[in-house]
This record gives C-alpha cells, structure tokens and sequence, in this order.
C-alpha cells in the first residue's frame, strides 16, 4: 500500500481548499492521505491530481467489497427479483449469523454491568405515545424538491461540501445554499423548492376500517422502555439507578436513501435506557480508561475546536459535562473497538445546540470514519426527565416517578386535601376507599377545582369542590416523589457492522492472484471455524463430520463442514467471510485423532489433538497453540 503525507501550512489535516478537502476526507478511512503542496499554484494542482486518483481507487474498493459482501451472501439487496427497494437490505446467511453475533455481544457488554435488564416491546406505537415523547411533532427533516423534474431530496444531503454540519442548519440556511447553484442529482438543473419538514415515521392502523386507531411503526425502541418504568422500578426494588436495553427494528421513512447500509428505511438498532437521580449521579470508574480519545465539542461552547485527551480528562476539563455520559463514552469506545472497530478511526462530536433533538440537554455522537467518511454510529444522549414526564402528564398515569429519601426526615409545611366523608361515602359508595387512598396520594394538588381524578386501576372521577378541605399541615417529611433523568446510548447497528466489515476488509494477493479476507474480531464472525476433510475419501469425511457435530453441539460454538474444491480454495472462501480458524482432516487424524489449525490472518498451521482444540475454542484461545 502507497502513503501519503499531507504537508503544507494548514492549522489541521482538514484545513485545505474545499475542493481538495472533499476528496481527501474519504481517503483517510483507508490511511492514505494526498500529497499537497500550498508553495505554488501547480502544487496545489499535483496536488489536486493526486487526491483525485486515490479517490477513485478508493471508490474501486468500495465495489469491490460490496461486490463480495453480496458474493459471500453477507450484504445484499432486498427484493432485488422485483427490482430492488431503495433503503432496504437483507442480511444473508453470513451477514445474519454476525448481526446475531454482534447483537449479543452488545447485550453481554451492557448486561455484565449487573443493573440492566432486557425487555422486548411491540413495534407499532399507538400515536398517543408519540405525541407525549414529540416525535409526531418534531421527528421530521427538511426536504426539498428540484422544480425541473420534481425528484425529492433531504435538503441537508445536498449541501453536505458547502457546510461541515448541515443537519445542524434551519431552513432559511438551508434555502440560502441551496440557491447558490447547488444542481440536482437527478437531472442537474438549480432550481429548488423552499426547504420544509416532513415527518418521517411510517404511519399505521391498530384496528379495522374506521374503528382503527392510528399508530406508527417505531422509530425508536427507546418508548417501550419508558412504558415499562413502573414495572423496571419493581423490579429493581424501588432502587436508582438501573437500567434496560432493547434490541430490534426501527423504522425511518427516508425520501432518499443512500450509501448502502448508511441510511435505510428499516433498521438494526439498539438502545440503553439509564434512569438515574439528577441529584446524586452515577459515576463509573474511568480511571482504567487511559485511551487518548478525540472529541469535537460544541462549536459554540466554552470548549471549541478539536481536542485529544483520555475521557477522564475530558471529565475533570469540563469537555463533558456529566460524570455518567463520561462513563458511557468510555463503555461505548470498549464495545466498538472490542467488536472490530479501528481504534484510530473513533471520534465523539458533541450536538451544536442549533442541532439537538427535541428530548436532549445535551448529546454526545460516536463518529467512525470508512468509505463514506465520518458517520455517526451511536448517540449517547442526556434524554432529562422529558419523556417520562411527558407520558405522565397525557397519560394521567401515577407510577412514572421514584422515591428520594432524605438523609435526615425534614419539617415541612405541606398542603393536601382532605376527603369529606359525609360526601364522598355515598356519592362514590363501594368506590370510597379508592377514591380517598388517591387523594391522599397526590404528589401534586390540582389548581381549582373540580378535578378529575385518576384511581388505582386506571379509572378517572370528578372531584367537586365539595368533597375536599385544602389544608396546611406541618409534618416531618422523609423523603419525596421525583421525576428520575435519563442517560440513553444508542446504536445503530446496520452502520456498526458496515463499519467492521470495512475496517476488517483486507486485499493482497497470493501466488499471483488477489486474495482478500476479512479479519473479523473473535466471536463477531458468522462462525467459529470450519472443518476441511483433505480428501473426499479414506474415512476423512467421517472424522471431519464427526468433529463438526461436536464442535456445534457446544453453546455458541459454530463450525461449518466444507468439501467442495481444493483445500486451497477453500481456505480462500473461509478467509473471505472472516472466519478465524480451519481445521484440516488427513491421513494422520485418522491414525492419532489430531488436525491442522491454521489461522486466517497469516495463514500459519499448528498440529493439535481435536480435544485441545475444542477446549481452546470454547475459551477463545486457539492463539496459545502458535
């Protein structure tokens, strides 16, 4: 592979002409960078023609490893006999074993942590939900339409060269750009409608005909969690803080999707939903965390411009603010560099405030760097109390809070209402009990009255003025109701895995032809070796099935038999979906029950017994043979 070096008197390797800049960002994913000088106006041309041929070598890659992601049924189009969907893929029998793969490795990382849990919700919400968390109101991007051919685009993607963060603009900065001669794709003309917001979650009815309720299909797992906070309150004995993680399909109906796995219509995702007391908030232990980290902060905060430091660091300099964002950044980069991902192309960008969503203080984005240049992977979010005390005022529903006990109980003037009996008996009747037990509940006392009131089992009755006193009362206080906050990673995980697939991808070439694999993290493969018989015959193929039916029959041990061709071409196929380690039966296990182990990143062979072998592999260190 050929280096570059970026030289001249730029303040950062991105401090270039715009021009040379759009093609040299993407390169850095591949760690080539253009050799571009700024002494004369024919540098900056050399320079320019040498940035622009290793753009183009890197677009040759980019196919060629869609070309075999799709050969080796790891990444394919979905519906592809009719056609294809744009924003819809499928994953195949390679790609499907490494999502589940990577999927359960995110849920272990979370859950060894001993105060998350798992929950699995429905992927139709009715709309009431979504109106309580915002999305009905604000889940929407700016789209734009080209008055020469009517094709419609999402106005940020199509000023992403003329702004570093165009998602982060309003609609009149947008329209501004947009009229400097921007061409549509389509058809090239440069002429655009004004730029308006269009929700973008796909619409539904719960019910038939009329009687159908509308709902939407998710557009993120993170409500099913929130719903279920009284029964995760139980669970976890009435304690913060504690958590819950879900896993599954979103669903975002983008009007133009691209860049394969980047932007999809359904997706992979997978969310952690950490409730905690603002007051006293967890602070994980970072101090092991030594790894130097870039962070972009908030361009119009205190702390703007790149920085490189720990995430300790970070924390005590005030970069991030809150000490359990802190912690979850730091678990964030353990996950993605313990699944595959190049350590060196990690960065976390903090939201400008002109760009955060509508349930955030503040938010934090995992960005990672291949083919597509820097996309952001996961979102690590300070979420507040907004959703749960959102649900709890449409809703009307008690259960949405925690209990704070004080130290110390506290002498209080407190204010309650005070249930007339003489009216409230025989207006209520069998119902008296549950009505008064919900008045002497109320956390919080209605303006006037009357009011309706919300039971136990979910039922609401009118409370007239004449059914209560409003009295004062000074008692001693132990403790008091409060909204719990929220800290939320979320990933997605379509974009993950498109990035392990890139960094992993590897080309050379043997004995005078290309030869690519796929150096897949332990356990992220789709399986863990394959069992090669050398020839189809003398009693190998026996052994080599017997050895596979065993290694399968171990939990979360997958081995695959394969016979067809030569043991080169086989090896071949094997590197090339990533699997880590073959097995070779021949003439010698059939005489003392030992095989050939030979590992995929450097193809070097040890002999072994079968039974040391299948203990190596269930502790994951076949390494310690070589």
């Amino acid at each position: 592979m050929q280096y570059y070096v970026l030289i001249g008197p730029f303040e950062s390797r991105f401090d270039v002409s715009k021009k040379i800049s759009n093609c040299f960002e993407p390169l850095y994913g591949t760690r080539r960078t253009a050799l571009i000088s700024q002494s004369s106006e024919d540098g900056l041309k050399d320079g320019w023609r040498v940035a622009s041929s290793l753009k183009m070598a890197d677009e040759r890659r980019l196919e060629r490893l869609t070309s075999m992601l799709k050969r080796r049924g790891i990444i394919l189009p979905a519906f592809e006999i009719y056609g294809g969907v744009s924003g819809l893929i499928d994953y195949g029998p390679v790609g499907a074993a490494i999502l589940r793969r990577v999927t359960q490795n995110w849920l272990d990382h979370w859950m060894s942590q001993g105060d998350i849990v798992e929950i699995d919700s429905p992927t139709i919400t009715p709309e009431a939900v979504l109106v309580a968390s915002g999305h009905v109101g604000e889940f929407s991007d700016l789209m734009t339409e080209c008055k020469a051919c009517s094709s419609v685009f999402r106005a940020d993607h199509l000023i992403e060269d003329e702004h570093p963060n165009a998602d982060s603009l309003g609609a009149q900065e947008i329209d501004g750009l947009l009229g400097s001669g921007i061409a549509c794709p389509s058809c090239e003309e440069s002429a655009w409608t004004a730029a308006q917001p269009m929700n973008l979650m796909f619409q539904t009815s719960i019910g038939a005909m009329s009687s159908g309720r509308t709902a939407y299909m998710r557009p993120e797992t993170a409500q099913g969690m929130f719903m279920l906070f009284p029964s995760l309150y139980r669970h976890f004995r009435q304690r913060l803080p504690f958590g819950a993680v879900q896993t599954g399909h979103g669903y975002r109906n983008e009007i133009s999707p691209r860049q394969g796995m980047i932007r999809l219509r359904e997706f992979n995702m997978a969310e952690l939903e950490y409730f905690i007391d603002p007051q006293d908030p967890p602070v994980g232990d970072i101090s092991k965390h030594n790894e130097i980290i870039t962070l972009i902060p908030d361009p119009d905060g205190p702390h703007s411009g790149e920085s490189r430091m720990s995430f300790g660091a970070a924390l005590e300099a005030g970069i991030v603010r809150h000490p359990t964002v802190a912690w979850f950044l730091a678990r964030t980069w353990d996950f993605l560099v313990g699944v595959g991902i190049d350590p060196a192309r990690i960065r976390f960008r903090q939201h400008a405030s002109t760009e955060m969503a509508h349930y955030a203080a503040d938010c934090w984005d995992c960005e990672i760097h291949g083919e597509h240049g820097w996309v952001e992977c996961v979102g690590i979010a300070n979420r507040t109390c907004h959703d749960l005390e959102n649900h709890e005022t449409h809703s009307k529903a008690r259960g949405l809070r925690a209990w704070r006990q004080f130290a110390t109980p506290r002498k209080q003037v407190v204010e309650r209402l005070a249930p007339n009996g003489a009216v409230i008996g025989p207006t209520f009747r069998n119902d008296a009990a549950a009505v008064v037990a919900a008045l002497e509940a109320l956390t919080e006392l209605p303006d006037s009255l009357p009011f309706d009131l919300s039971l136990e089992d979910g039922r609401s009755v009118t409370i007239n003025p004449d059914m209560v006193e409003r009295r004062e009362e000074t008692a001693n206080v132990s403790g008091e109701w409060f909204t719990p906050h929220v800290i939320e990673p979320a990933f997605g995980f379509d974009r993950i895995i498109w990035h392990i697939l890139d960094h992993a991808y590897t080309e050379g070439e043997k004995e005078g032809e290309d030869y690519n694999h796929l150096s897949l993290a332990a356990g992220i493969s789709s399986i863990d070796c394959v069992v090669l018989p050398l020839f189809d015959k003398g009693g190998m193929p026996e052994l080599a099935t017997e050895i596979n039916t065993t290694i399968n029959a171990v939990p979360r041990l997958r081995a695959q038999l394969d016979s067809s061709r030569s043991i080169g071409r086989r090896y071949a196929r094997a590197d090339e979906i990533g699997v880590p380690w073959a097995l070779t039966v021949d003439h010698t296990s059939l005489e003392d029950g030992s095989v050939t182990v030979r590992r995929r990143d450097d193809q070097v062979q040890v002999r072994a017994f079968v039974d040391e072998v299948l203990e190596h592999l269930r502790n994951n260190s076949l390494d310690s043979l070589f």
